[in-house]
Formats: C-alpha cells, structure tokens, sequence
C-alpha cells in the first residue's frame, strides 16, 4: 500500500505493508530487507501476539476495502543464517530478527519450520487456497528460500535507523530500484496536492471578488466618461444669443 500505519500501544508503533499485485515486482529477502531499511525501518518483527493480531487486522481490513489484495505471503524479518545446523532438530532455535530484537514469540504453521534450503520467513496470505493440515494458510509463518518472491512488511520505530530525506530516496531509471515504488512514502507532488486542494475554494473566492470589484470600477469609469461632456457644457452655450433685451 505504501503508506505508513501508526499506533501508539506498541514502543515501535508504525508499520507499511509493501504489496504488488504484479508478480514480477515481488522480492527476495534480502531486497526487502533493504528496502525497509534505507526507508528508516526494517523488516516486521513480532513480539507478541497482540503484535500478531493487529497485523492480520491490518490485512483483513486492505483485503475488505476492495484494494484488489488477493494471494501473496509478506516477508517478516526472522531467518536463520547457520546452514550448517539446518537439519538438526536444534533448526527453529537458530532464527532471529534481522533488527536485532530479541523476541521468543513464534507463530509457527504447522510442522513448519521445515529447515533444509528454506532460511527465511513469510507470513502466510493465501486467502484463495484451500486449507491444509494447520488450518487455513493465513497469517501463520512459514520458512521458505530466501531467494523467493514476496511482499514485505517494514516496522519503524524513533531512532532505530537513520531517517531517509524527503523525496524518491532511489533511482528508478534502474530495474533493480523500481519495486522501492510502492515501499516508499507518497512523496512531494502528492503533499503538494493535499495542500493545494483545501485552498481551492478560497481562490475562487478571491478571484469572483476581484471580478467583481474590476466590474464595478470599469463601469463606473464607463459611466464618467459619457456624462462628464455634457455635464461640463450645460452652463456654457456652444453659439452666442443675442439678449432680446437688448434689441430696439
């Protein structure tokens, strides 16, 4: 969606769900991952299941709105970076928040986390696929291959991670950058619209009063120079009489 939600019962209360509809614009991990970060933020980490909720509340309320929302998991920022224990039943206790929080909460699928290749988590958005053995695939994780296509979903908090200046913080002219689109802030020409628009009614105020005042001058200017002749000519006759008085 591209625009950042705010709450105030979490320390890091704002978040921004990243989704394309276009399949070919979804990413990797590690492109989420930094494209939440040189945004001021960084891949979701959970910390609770109040947490947890209010993210699939944020889900089910774009997919009620009509927005066109449909199949596609959101990358979160859990993962695990020691292949070399992957198969070994200590697997789910080597993932870890990629912004360094250190939260147990889990919201596993079930038997998942599967481990093997699969180093990254998703939170699951299927809401089209018919259940499995865990019950719909909604909103529980799911360990995938990093190198898969995705959503994501960034988490902000004040002073974690350097704020990006206003404006496109990428260059879209290069195909690698042009999914930062719909991660990003709206920008300044759309800002630029929000201001412009309540002040609208004012202009046309101002103008139709403008109008008006510009009218009323020019017609009284009109009126003055079509009287003022004869005005100034009614006391001065134009040929000499002769005073009948005067005559013998």
């Amino acid at each position: 969606s591209g625009q950042k939600v705010c709450y105030g019962d979490f320390k890091r209360s704002c978040y921004k769900l990243a989704y394309f509809q276009d399949l070919s614009r979804r990413v990797g991990f590690q492109e989420a991952r930094q494209a939440c970060e040189i945004d001021g933020g960084a891949l979701l980490s959970l910390e609770s299941e109040a947490e947890q909720q209010l993210i699939e509340n944020m889900l089910q309320n774009l997919t009620k709105s009509g927005s066109g929302i449909s199949d596609g998991d959101f990358w979160i920022g859990l993962w695990r970076s020691d292949d070399g224990l992957a198969t070994s039943s200590a697997c789910p206790d080597l993932y870890q928040w990629s912004d360094g929080s250190i939260s147990p909460f889990r919201n596993w699928y079930t038997d998942e986390p599967s481990c093997g290749s699969e180093a990254c988590v998703v939170m699951y958005h299927q809401p089209t696929a018919n259940p499995g053995l865990g019950g719909p695939y909604l909103y529980q994780w799911n360990d995938d291959r990093c190198n898969m296509k995705h959503n994501f979903i960034c988490k902000y908090g004040p002073g974690i991670f350097p704020t990006v200046p206003a404006g496109n913080p990428y260059d879209t002219s290069k195909p690698e950058d042009q999914y930062h689109v719909i991660a990003t802030e709206t920008g300044i020409i759309p800002n630029l619209i929000y201001v412009v628009i309540p002040t609208i009614p004012l202009l046309l105020l101002i103008l139709v009063a403008f109008g008006t005042c510009c009218f009323q001058m020019l017609h009284k200017s009109k009126g003055r120079t079509k009287t003022s002749p004869n005005q100034s000519t009614l006391w001065i006759s134009k040929t000499p009489r002769k005073d009948s008085s005067m005559e013998v």
